[in-house]
């Protein structure tokens, strides 16, 4: 099993800490490892070009990412996968300028500095979490996700595609189905994270779309979170829609408000998100409940 390294300068702010532990409060799949200041964050995955298991280590030395991948594939490219689901490879030198002309983002880097959208794996990985949310509860879908990797993955790795074929046991609301569509896709090239990356987000859209199962909010998160695209507005998240009018008000114009954000209005939507987690566990803690608006 070969180990390649590959050491860069991440442009722009960036906290290990402060993106491993958003990973770990609100992501489907928490990185493995050590947690705490100084942590390394080490993950297992399919590498999306030739679908080899890869195991990854990352650590921070000022600006200096370390990339550790190990694995008998193409571990260029796998390193390079790396560098998109944690947002390394973002120039981010123009975020910090977002804050200035948003004073609601201001503060939240401010509480938050260096944090970078984590995403999934792959955009495969992220079409599948996608699939197995559907009419179905985070925890459900957590404990699907958990079996498909005891009985079909590879040392804590999500199934890779091949293996999601094979795969025969019965998910409820055509989850299985589905599966083999996303599985069929990722082999065919559809759910390319280069690819889709490289199209303009509405297009890679419509590529995802193509794949049956996956509709409009599944295909947003495939882009966003998958593909790890800086500069999407997310449009299916009702969420997020609720802290916007809960920041800015209810007579907001999000054309004027997003376009501040640009070109990073994905990283804006991240931040929201976590201050809406933020929020709600102190008001849970306090035993109050925001109305729903």
């Amino acid at each position: 099993m070969a180990r390649h390294t590959v050491a860069f300068e991440v442009a722009g702010p960036w906290s290990l800490e402060n993106s491993r532990e958003f990973w770990e409060e609100m992501a489907p799949v928490p990185p493995a490892g050590a947690s705490g200041a100084g942590a390394s964050l080490r993950t297992v995955f399919h590498a999306d070009a030739d679908w080899r298991r890869v195991a990854a280590e990352v650590t921070q030395d000022g600006p200096t990412a370390r990339v550790l991948v190990t694995g008998d594939g193409a571990l260029d490219a796998a390193a390079e996968q790396v560098r998109r689901f944690l947002s390394l490879d973002v120039d981010a030198r123009g975020w910090p300028a977002v804050g200035d002309r948003d004073s609601v983002i201001g503060r939240i880097q401010a509480r938050r500095p260096g944090l970078r959208p984590c995403g999934f794996h792959s955009p495969y990985e992220a079409a599948c979490w996608a699939v197995l949310t559907q009419r179905t509860g985070r925890t459900a879908a957590r404990g699907m996700r958990d079996d498909l990797v005891d009985r079909h993955g590879a040392g804590g790795a999500f199934p890779a595609p091949e293996a999601l074929l094979r795969m025969d046991t019965e998910l409820p609301w055509r989850k299985t189905e589905y599966l083999h569509a996303v599985a069929r896709a990722a082999l065919d090239g559809l759910l390319d994270g280069a690819q889709l990356r490289s199209l303009e987000p509405q297009d890679a859209m419509r590529q995802v779309q193509q794949v049956k199962g996956l509709g409009a909010f599944a295909a947003e998160l495939v882009v966003v979170r998958g593909a790890g695209h800086p500069d999407v507005l997310p449009a299916q998240e009702r969420r997020l829609a609720a802290e916007i009018t809960e920041q800015y008000g209810p007579d907001h114009d999000l054309t004027a408000i997003s376009g501040n954000w640009r070109p990073y209005r994905t990283w804006a939507a991240l931040h929201l998100r976590v201050l809406r987690g933020e929020r709600m566990s102190a008001e849970g803690a306090r035993g109050t409940r925001t109305p729903t608006r």
